[in-house]
C-alpha cells in the first residue's frame, strides 16, 4: 500500500492490498494501460505571454494549491480565487479596470486551505467562497480537516462560517442541487491519511446540513457532480489515490440519496500517481465524461520526479453509468486537467501541467495544450518551459474579447528552488 498527502506533496510506501471493485468491476484487459496514441509533439512557446499578479513573490516558497477564474464581485471583470497552503489564506485576485490584479486576503487561519469554489450558497444574489482545508499539508493521521464557507455580505466583506470540521482532511468539496429541493447540496472529498471519506451533506437550511458518508477510503483528491448516467439526477465521482487509484462513481438513487459507489477505472500500479480529474463533455457525444492525470511525483523513490506512465487521459461516458478508458498522451508529473475548446473550432481540448518533471532539463514540460482535430486525435503543444513546479490552472476570458487567458499557481515545496512562481496569468498572444 502506498500513502501520499493529498496526491500533491508526498507518498509513503506501505504494503499493496488487492484491489477490491464493487458492482461492474473492470475487467484484467480493461486495467492494462494501452500506449499513448502517436501524436505530433510541436512548440509554440509564444502562444501564451505569462506575467506575475498579486503581490511580488519576493523571498518565499509559495504553497499555491489551487486557483479559480471567478467573478466574485460580479462587476463583469473575471477575479481569481487563490488557496496558499503555507500561509492559511485564501486571497481574492480582484481584476481592475486596467487589467492589473489587486490581492486581498478574504480568509486568514484558514487551516491550509487547498480548494476553493465559488456558489451562491446562500441564493442571497452574491457569490460566496466555499473552502476544502487540511490543516497540515503532510501526512497527519488526525481528525483535523475543516469545510467552510466564505460568507459574502454582498459588499465583498466575507465571514467564515464552519460547516464541517474534526474530520480527516478535507481536499475537495462541490455544490449542486443533488436532492432537486431548490437549494444547494454538498459533495465532500477527504483525503485523511489512513482513514479517508467521501460524503455529501444535504442542505437543511440557515447554514444548517446533514451529513451522509458514503465512501470510507483514504486518498480522495477531488470530486466532480454531473448528470452521468442520463436519468435527469446529478450523480458524482471521487478520484481516490493511494493504494486505491480508483475513480468511483456515486448514482443519485432519485430517493433522496445515492446507491452504494462503482469503481469505474482503476489502475493495479502501486505508483500510478493518480492526481487531479475534472468533468466535461470532451467528445461532445451530449454524455459528460471524466478527465484525469497521473503525475504525482513522490513516490517510492527518493527523488521526485516523472514516470513513464505518467499522463493524461479520459474516461468516455459510454451511458448509463459504463466508461471506456482513452490515453491522450504520456506527460511526466502531470496535474490540474482543464477542458476547453481554446481555438474555437467545436471542439473540446485539454490542458495540463507538469509539477513533477526533471527540472535539471531546462527544456522540460511545464504548461502543456493537447490540441483536438475533432476526431479525439490529439497534438502535443509545449506551451512553457518555465515557471516550474506550477500545480494549479484555470481558464478564462479575462479581457472580454472572447479569448481565453490561464491563470496559474505554484507550488514550491520541494528542491529546485528556483525558476518560482506565485500567482500568473497567460494571455493569448495569437
Amino acid at each position: 500500500m502506498r500513502s501520499r498527502t493529498f496526491a500533491w506533496i508526498q507518498f509513503i510506501p506501505l504494503a499493496l492490498a488487492p484491489l477490491a471493485f464493487q458492482g461492474c468491476a473492470p475487467t484484467e484487459a480493461d486495467l492494462k494501460l494501452p500506449p499513448p496514441p502517436k501524436a505530433t509533439a510541436q512548440i509554440d512557446l509564444d502562444r501564451f505571454s505569462g506575467q506575475e499578479i498579486g503581490n511580488p513573490i519576493g523571498d518565499r516558497r509559495p504553497w499555491v494549491a489551487h486557483i479559480k477564474a471567478a467573478d466574485l464581485d460580479q462587476d463583469g471583470r473575471l477575479d481569481a480565487i487563490g488557496c496558499e497552503a503555507k500561509d492559511s489564506e485564501v486571497v481574492w485576485l480582484r481584476q481592475q479596470e486596467d487589467g492589473s490584479f489587486q490581492e486581498i486576503v478574504i480568509a486568514e487561519q484558514a487551516q491550509a486551505p487547498v480548494h476553493a469554489e465559488v456558489y451562491d450558497l446562500d441564493a442571497d444574489g452574491d457569490l460566496d467562497v466555499l473552502v476544502s482545508c487540511m490543516n497540515i499539508v503532510f501526512p497527519n493521521n488526525d481528525k483535523i480537516g475543516t469545510l467552510m464557507v466564505l460568507e459574502n455580505d454582498g459588499s465583498q466583506n466575507f465571514t467564515q462560517r464552519i460547516l464541517l470540521e474534526n474530520v480527516e482532511r478535507v481536499t475537495d468539496a462541490r455544490a449542486a442541487d443533488l436532492d432537486k429541493d431548490g437549494d444547494l447540496d454538498l459533495v465532500v472529498g477527504q483525503f485523511g491519511y489512513d482513514q479517508g471519506e467521501v460524503r455529501w451533506m444535504r442542505n437543511l437550511g440557515n447554514w444548517n446540513y446533514e451529513s451522509e458518508v458514503v465512501l470510507r477510503l483514504s486518498g480522495t483528491i477531488n470530486v466532480t457532480i454531473d448528470d452521468y448516467n442520463g436519468d435527469g439526477w446529478l450523480d458524482f465521482a471521487a478520484l481516490v489515490s493511494q493504494q486505491w487509484e480508483e475513480i468511483h462513481l456515486f448514482e443519485n438513487d432519485t430517493n433522496g440519496g445515492f446507491k452504494k459507489s462503482r469503481a469505474i477505472w482503476g489502475s493495479t500500479n502501486d505508483d500510478y500517481a493518480i492526481s487531479g480529474m475534472s468533468s466535461a463533455d470532451l467528445n461532445r457525444d451530449g454524455k459528460p465524461d471524466l478527465v484525469f492525470t497521473n503525475g504525482d511525483g513522490f513516490g517510492p523513490n527518493p527523488v521526485p520526479g516523472p514516470r513513464p506512465w505518467h499522463g493524461v487521459q479520459w474516461l468516455e461516458n459510454k451511458g448509463s453509468g459504463f466508461f471506456k478508458y482513452h490515453r491522450i498522451a504520456d506527460l511526466g508529473g502531470a496535474y490540474a486537467p482543464v477542458t476547453l475548446d481554446i481555438d474555437h473550432d467545436g471542439d473540446m481540448d485539454v490542458l495540463a501541467l507538469s509539477s513533477f518533471n526533471d527540472w535539471s532539463n531546462p527544456k522540460a514540460e511545464s504548461l502543456m495544450l493537447y490540441e483536438n482535430d475533432g476526431n479525439m486525435n490529439y497534438t502535443s503543444i509545449l506551451l512553457a518551459h518555465n515557471p516550474i513546479q506550477l500545480l494549479t490552472i484555470d481558464i478564462g476570458d479575462y479581457d472580454g474579447s472572447g479569448q481565453y487567458s490561464i491563470v496559474s499557481g505554484g507550488m514550491h515545496a520541494y528542491q529546485p528552488y528556483e525558476r518560482m512562481s506565485r500567482f500568473m496569468i497567460w494571455r493569448p498572444q495569437k
